[in-house]
């Protein structure tokens, strides 16, 4: 239990003001995007997002758009928990109340009427949709810049797009079409739904251009001088496996270890903190993949991983610094 409220205490501790603060500008323009080109003119957003709308319109008017934003989210979000770690969530949740109170600051308190049309763009549907997309990209691409996400769905997809042999992007794809077929049907009407399409796009595109990459995974090679503990800790932590590769350093000839590793868009953050971690001076590339094909198998640590991590762990902090201090030496060498 100790241990528990240790490793809490010590993942709270990686939370950052700079995050907060960008998060904050990132819900709030998020929160513009929708209420003031979407949801005058009956449009939907992707995801959580879009659903909170579509449920705004079918419920009584007590139930807005900020309250279904926080019902939908926060829960897929703590039910992530797990998968995703404490940062992660607590980020999201963060985004997720800046993003539902701003909605409702300008939809009930400041002068603005959206209640009709679009203050903006009035009723052109198509401008609308464009900016709409734009606008609410460029918040869901600094909320995942800053280390968390604005839509709960996205969370979901990462968890079961895996079990459902899909990939991140389809299993969102595959939703948001579900989705707006379904507005068709209740709302009898396939004009708004049609034009919600071009804001999913408009918003998938600038996710893209923040980002770089919504539905692709990102490899990593990660040159470190304690390649089994960094090679162990990402199999722990992410639940897939690593490849560890020989390698020799051009300038000082000495014996290195390159790991290969495949993560998503929203474990980055995390899988570059959790290195870093281990070894400070780890050298890390990350470059788009295209595609990822494997068999189904279970991660299992071969024993020789797990002896040399035990043993590694077991070392004295002198003698571990005086590793570090030597293989500085070869390096300048």
């Amino acid at each position: 239990m100790k241990n528990r409220l240790r490793s809490f205490f010590g993942e709270l501790k990686k939370l950052r003001l700079k995050n907060f603060l960008l998060l904050l500008v990132s819900g709030s323009v998020n929160a513009f995007g929708i209420t003031m080109f979407l949801s005058p003119v009956g449009l939907y957003d992707s995801g959580a997002s879009g659903t909170a709308m579509l449920l705004e319109k079918l419920t009584p008017e007590y139930l807005t758009l900020s309250v279904f934003l926080l019902v939908l989210n926060v829960p897929l979000f703590l039910y992530g928990l797990k998968k995703q770690g404490i940062v992660f969530t607590v980020y999201s949740i963060f985004v997720v109340c800046v993003y539902s109170a701003v909605a409702w600051l300008i939809t009930n308190v400041l002068p603005v009427d959206v209640s009709v049309l679009s203050p903006l763009a009035g009723r052109d549907l198509l401008l609308c949709a464009v900016f709409g997309g734009l606008i609410s990209g460029v918040g869901s691409g600094m909320t995942l810049r800053s280390g968390g996400a604005i839509d709960g769905i996205e969370v979901m997809a990462v968890v079961f797009a895996k079990r459902l042999n899909l990939t991140v992007g389809t299993f969102m794809m595959v939703y948001n079409a579900v989705l707006y077929i379904l507005a068709g049907l209740l709302m009898q009407s396939w004009i708004l739904p049609l034009y919600s399409i071009i804001t999913y796009f408009v918003g998938l595109k600038t996710i893209d251009f923040i980002v770089e990459g919504i539905s692709r995974s990102k490899s990593v090679m990660i040159i470190t001088d304690r390649p089994v503990q960094v090679s162990a800790a990402l199999m722990e932590a992410f639940e897939c496996g690593t490849t560890m590769l020989p390698a020799k350093g051009g300038y000082s000839n000495a014996e290195k270890t390159v790991i290969y590793f495949v993560v998503n868009r929203f474990q980055i953050s995390r899988m570059r903190i959790l290195v870093h971690d281990i070894d400070p001076g780890a050298y890390l590339t990350i470059s788009e993949v295209a595609d990822v094909f494997k068999s189904v198998t279970a991660t299992v640590h071969p024993p020789e991983v797990v002896e040399a991590v035990e043993a590694e762990q077991t070392q004295p902090e002198d003698i571990l610094q005086e590793e570090r201090q030597n293989n500085g030496k070869e390096e300048q060498l």
